[in-house]
């Protein structure tokens, strides 16, 4: 592989105007594609096979006239203190709000709360249901302001009134001030990292072509696909992350070729035959994972899988072919002011002691103290795990939202007026097709389920055109996120069986609140399963790799401590509320149903990319003769400060997503901003050398008969060795010679 790579390298240097013209057509069909693309509807979350899924299947094939609804929106009154909504005064406010809306454009109907009932039992709280002809993401403005208006007229009369429903959600956009600080960030680091602007402008400029391809394509087949704007934010999160590190390695390697004498273009083909091997494994890592999160069985996780793995594959592209061709057009001003003097023509300059780098001193000092390194990173990040024992997975609704917005205070008038259970109230579906009494069956499940504990009201039925179908409303007295919810719904299917056996009638249980509930336990029922084929792949791919057996052990291991702390910070912020305030998080409850599962598939790849980063500079060194002490303090000399640099750009990225209102897209920023944090900064920079240290020649030992039964892909770049003329060094204080003995260190 390092030899093929080697030739595109050096082929994208060369052709240089027809890659950079290949990708800026691109990029300019992709944005063109976005811009005339229609926008995408958020749908519900589903999961196929599960009881709550069946229950809305049948609804959609009994009840087909509930499918042309469109969006809803709900006006939420509340009377003066000391007043009713009951009174004249403000029974005229409730009319006039909305004969305002009555008749207007894109309005089906909108209820009188007086006659529906919809008025709470102190009188204070009242509402009304506002439909509409189409979707959210179809109503037009004045749809919008005109609710919003008829809402501040009968502020002015006195009364309280908020906005629920879907009527006013509006799609997330990526932009905000918190992302764009994460970015400045990025370039900073790259800046100090490599002393070179334009070295730091081509990561960014990488990173951008690829993340606006991916987001544009992403965009483009949100319909057809049906991909949410939740799937763009990912991809867009996740290509800027990789983009910016990928790019990021490769460079570094090429400024390092270019120090030890190489050409350009041959250290350009140096640079993407031994970097870039190691960007495709990293890569394919990442890729694998994302699209392994189709297994889970959930459409809109699938989705999101393929739409990240899509961003980290032009990532990969862009690093192994873009970037080499902008090593050609920015020529010298890649490598940093000093490197450009170095190796001026006639100012050679003989090599100088050098004080050794930080990376260098702190891999010297973890070989010295490799007991206590371990043992301290270790049992730091096991505390940091221990919350993660409290897990409890859930979906978000409008009580997550902030208290600043409309929906959230209209979910709390709500709650206040007619208890905590009405906003999630439960759906049983009575399926009476194979009954042998359809009256009966459907009083004796009404009957029933009035006589669950925990039910606070149940409706009367509605019944199908066809009359095999009746469905009734069951409000719960407690809030659809917490736990005696959960055990009420598990309640009600138990209590109904009795009466499916007894009456022959098919009894389901639904609604978004159980829903939710059963993604959750789907959630925790395909966690272990799919950490297991995660953590197998881990080691698998790693074994060829690095052709050893304790490495990817070690990897592995050191990937589950990350993934747990990254869960314990996800519960004491998200559920237990610690720095809940800093982060903008104004409700704690569940974490995130799709959480775990989505953090495990992207942070194993961010994991192994800096696993491979790391140790493929310490095997390089072995297998050209370093002892086991020396290849490690090597890896650190050469890639230690790089995979610094990459990690801080990526807890950056991911950081700069946390201030988004979405809270699908906040939770994934804290996860992936904790998780990459804890993996390249304790375990592979502590736990992964003392681990190494400690195993000494033992950690790169393989079986004879796996090393003949695995490919040898040659990510160090070995072949690239023999086959490829070294260059002539050339006298600098940064080409330091490559320790050849077997002594121990």
């Amino acid at each position: 592989m390092a030899t093929f790579l080697y030739r595109i390298g050096r082929w994208a240097f060369r052709r240089r105007r027809l890659v950079g013209g290949l990708w800026l057509g691109a990029l300019l069909l992709a944005v063109a594609a976005a811009a005339v693309a229609p926008a995408a509807e958020e749908e519900d979350l589903s999961m196929p096979g599960t009881e709550s899924q069946k229950a809305f299947d049948l609804l959609d094939e009994r009840f087909p006239e509930s499918n042309s609804q469109g969006a809803e929106a709900r006006l939420v009154f509340q009377a003066p203190d000391g007043q009713r909504m009951t009174a004249r005064e403000n029974k005229e406010a409730v009319k006039d709000t909305l004969g305002s809306l009555d008749g207007g454009d894109q309005v089906a109907s909108a209820t009188d709360p007086y006659k529906t009932g919809a008025v709470s039992k102190d009188g204070s709280i009242a509402y009304s249901t506002i439909t509409y002809t189409e979707d959210s993401v179809d109503l037009t403005e004045s749809t919008k302001s005109a609710l919003e208006d008829a809402a501040s007229k009968a502020r002015d009369t006195g009364l309280t009134v908020e906005i629920g429903g879907s009527a006013l959600e509006a799609e997330e956009a990526p932009g905000g001030t918190t992302e764009i600080i994460g970015v400045v960030v990025a370039a900073v680091v790259l800046v100090l990292t490599l002393g070179s602007l334009v070295a730091a402008g081509l990561s960014l400029l990488t990173a951008f072509v690829g993340v606006a391809i991916a987001f544009g394509l992403v965009s483009a087949l949100a319909v057809p696909l049906g991909l949410t704007d939740t799937v763009a934010i990912l991809a867009l999160m996740l290509g800027l992350a990789v983009g910016i590190d990928y790019a990021l390695f490769i460079t570094s390697r090429f400024r390092d070729e270019r120090a030890q004498g190489s050409e350009p273009e041959e250290a350009a083909g140096r640079a993407v035959g031994t970097a870039g091997s190691a960007v495709v494994f990293a890569g394919a890592t990442v890729f694998i994972a994302l699209v392994g999160l189709g297994v889970v069985g959930i459409p809109e996780l699938t989705k999101m899988g393929l739409g990240g793995a899509g961003a980290v594959a032009l990532a990969v592209l862009v690093a192994l072919t873009l970037v080499p061709a902008l090593f050609g057009f920015f020529g010298r001003r890649v490598l940093s002011r000093t490197a450009r003097k170095a190796t001026r023509p006639g100012n050679e300059r003989a090599t100088t002691a050098e004080r050794p780098g930080l990376g260098t001193r702190w891999a010297r000092f973890v070989l010295r103290r490799p007991v206590a390194v371990l043992l301290v990173a270790g049992l730091g990040l096991g505390a940091v795990a221990l919350p993660a024992l409290s897990l409890e997975l859930g979906l978000p609704g409008d009580e997550s939202k902030s208290v600043e917005t409309t929906q959230r205070r209209a979910y709390d008038l709500l709650s206040d007026g007619f208890g905590p259970g009405f906003n999630g109230p439960l759906t049983v579906v009575v399926d009476t097709s194979e009954a042998t009494d359809t009256r009966a069956a459907t009083d004796l499940v009404v009957k029933t389920v009035r006589g669950v504990d925990g039910i606070a009201s149940v409706g009367d039925p509605a019944l199908s055109k066809t009359k095999d179908t009746a469905v009734l409303t069951a409000v719960p007295k407690t809030a659809p996120n917490s736990g005696e919810t959960k055990d009420l719904v598990q309640a009600i299917r138990g209590a109904v069986s009795g009466v499916e056996a007894d009456t022959g009638a098919g009894v389901l249980v639904t609604g978004k609140t159980a829903m939710n509930i059963d993604i959750s336990e789907a959630m925790s029922d395909a966690l272990i399963p799919y950490l297991t084929v995660v953590i197998g792949l881990a080691v698998l791919l790693l074994m060829v790799v690095f052709r050893s057996i304790l490495v990817p052990i070690k990897a592995a291991l050191g990937f589950l401590l990350s993934v747990g702390a990254a869960f314990g910070v996800l519960v004491a912020v998200f559920q237990w509320g610690w720095a809940a305030d800093l982060l903008g998080i104004e409700q704690t409850g569940p974490v995130m149903s799709l959480m775990p599962i989505l953090v495990i598939g992207i942070v194993f790849g961010l994991a192994m990319d800096y696993e491979v980063f790391l140790l493929t500079r310490m095997r390089e060194a072995y297998v050209h003769g370093a002892s086991p002490g020396e290849a490690i303090v090597n890896g650190f000399r050469h890639s230690g400060r790089v995979v610094a640099a990459a990690a801080i750009i990526m807890v950056s990225v991911f950081a700069g997503f946390i201030g988004m209102s979405n809270p699908t897209i906040q939770t994934m920023g804290v996860g992936l901003a904790a998780a990459v944090a804890f993996d390249a900064f304790v375990v592979r920079m502590a736990i992964v050398p003392a681990v190494l240290a400690l195993l000494g020649h033992r950690a790169w030992w393989l079986p004879r008969i796996l090393n003949r039964v695995l490919p040898n892909v040659d990510i160090e770049g070995e072949k690239l060795s023999r086959h490829v003329p070294a260059p002539a060094a050339v006298p600098d204080a940064a080409a330091q010679p490559l320790p050849v003995g077997r002594h121990r260190y």
